[in-house]
């Protein structure tokens, strides 16, 4: 592999092909501390010519390749050689020495390569911060509305590549809706130019969306055009007290019924959701001194009046009051309050993890469903494993839960993920029953390949490996990742 590595610093330079342990261990560290995987070297280009020359490379020489972003995903999708995975005995995937796989880091590109107000998009590389294209939509007077907890930390490609979710879908839709067209760099090393900022665009395969959420194991997103809105002029924030899901999904249809066209989130959490943040986070003081089963964040955005979500936030808690929906709840009485809140919200996954950490779910169910859902899960749950602990939050507004379950207290946390594979098996067969997914929002990666096959049906998974096939048949992007090996 010297020669091949060589090639590598003649194309990109020597400073970016890194080979040594030192170098290499940001990019081979699984954000939660799982795996970790381990790399040839890792490349890092700064155009999409270099990619596109760093693929021919790799192909000529038969070396896998990752492609990688902000390496923040959460389900070893951005890794290579994080389990045993030495290629496939299905002719679908034919098999590549994955032990010479690199790690290609799009994190140099990083430019914002145009804004187009008047046609309302913004066209950036993939390797741009989510809280950069942020940025560059608010200096040009415009809004662009994906939001996650990573956004300092997780790049454009990452969120392309997985179909990121967070907080905004239930207004504006995950990542797939935000996006109007890609460039791509395909497992042969040429250049798809798919920058188109059309909104219609009826001629063929649609190729874009094909590329989205395939967890680079298509090609290589390298730039995308995305779809920017009018500036927010108004938010308003409400913490809701609720006695259970079912009033939860109440306090959701009565808002979707009236307010639809402002309200922009609807979290919810449980209350050991709550504790854990203010236990392992004392500096977020308690919204309410008293605990309560469930809370909702909603809240409530405006390209119009700077009243108007105030005014809508403000006449929905008090309608749900006097119904009887809600117990209590505060609308936040500045910025600073309502950022307060969602920082509350973002932190329960970092406090689960300082709390010991627990066996997580990223679930998606028909809305209508969740109540019963929950109902049954959390049933069937204490039945096998008495007095477990259930760290349920998520994105109620568009069906996705985190489902998580935590040992009993008391209870080695070591002892208790021994269960999970059974744990999962619960959590997943009730979700199926009800019409639902395994994953919501953080795609297959390693970690869900046999709730894949467990899950989808043969057919399914027949025409997603023919489509692998016809367009990476050498099984160069991304091995080890959706597909189990069988």
């Amino acid at each position: 592999m010297d020669h091949f590595l060589k090639q590598c610093e003649a194309a990109i330079g020597e400073e970016n092909v890194l080979t040594q342990v030192q170098d290499q261990a940001p990019f081979l560290q699984d954000r939660r501390g799982r795996s970790q995987g381990s790399a040839l070297a890792v490349l890092r280009p700064h155009c999409t010519e270099q990619v596109a020359q760093l693929v021919r490379l790799c192909l000529q020489y038969r070396v896998a390749i990752t492609p990688q972003g902000g390496n923040t995903g959460l389900v070893l999708g951005s890794i290579p050689n994080c389990e045993k995975n030495v290629g496939s005995a299905d002719s679908a995937v034919p098999a590549v020495v994955t032990s010479h796989a690199v790690i290609l880091s799009l994190k140099r590109l990083n430019q914002i390569r145009a804004i187009d107000v008047h046609n309302h998009s913004i066209t950036v590389e993939a390797g741009c911060l989510l809280q950069q294209v942020q940025q560059a939509a608010l200096e040009a007077d415009t809004f662009f509305p994906l939001s996650l907890a990573s956004e300092g930390s997780c790049t454009l490609g990452g969120n392309l590549s997985t179909n990121a979710g967070g907080t905004a879908v239930l207004r504006y839709g995950n990542a797939r809706e935000l996006c109007l067209g890609l460039e791509v760099v395909t497992p042969q090393g040429d250049i798809w130019n798919g920058l188109r900022g059309l909104r219609k665009d009826n001629t063929g395969y649609d190729l874009k969306n094909l590329m989205i959420g395939a967890e680079g194991t298509l090609g290589i997103i390298t730039a995308a055009v995305l779809k920017l809105f009018p500036k927010v002029h108004s938010q308003a924030c409400a913490w809701v007290v609720l006695d259970d899901v079912a009033s939860a999904l109440q306090l959701f249809s009565l808002a979707r019924e009236n307010y639809f066209s402002s309200l922009s989130a609807f979290e919810i959490m449980n209350a050991l959701s709550v504790d854990l943040v203010h236990r392992h986070f004392p500096q977020y003081q308690r919204v309410f001194k008293e605990g309560a089963p469930y809370f909702a964040l909603l809240e409530f955005s405006s390209h119009e009046a700077a009243s108007q979500a105030q005014l809508q936030c403000d006449k929905l808690i008090h309608s749900a009051y006097e119904l009887g929906i809600i117990r209590d709840a505060v609308i936040a009485s500045s910025n600073g309050q309502a950022q307060q809140f969602w920082a509350i919200r973002e932190a329960i996954s970092e406090a689960q993890a300082k709390a010991g950490g627990n066996i997580k779910h990223d679930i998606g169910l028909p809305i209508s469903q969740i109540p019963d859902f929950v109902a049954c899960a959390e049933k069937a749950l204490a039945l096998e494993f008495p007095n477990c602990r259930l760290v349920n939050f998520g994105h109620m507004g568009d069906g996705n839960l985190h489902f998580n379950v935590s040992a009993p207290l008391g209870q080695d946390a070591t002892a208790f993920f021994l269960h999970q594979s059974r744990i999962n098996q619960i959590v997943h067969d009730i979700t199926h029953s009800y019409g639902g997914t395994f994953s919501a929002e953080h795609g297959i990666g390693c970690l869900k390949k046999e709730e894949l096959r467990r899950y989808k049906s043969a057919t399914e998974i027949q025409m997603m490996r023919s489509i692998k096939r016809a367009l990476d048949p050498h099984n160069m992007m991304n091995p080890g990742k959706i597909f189990t090996e069988d």
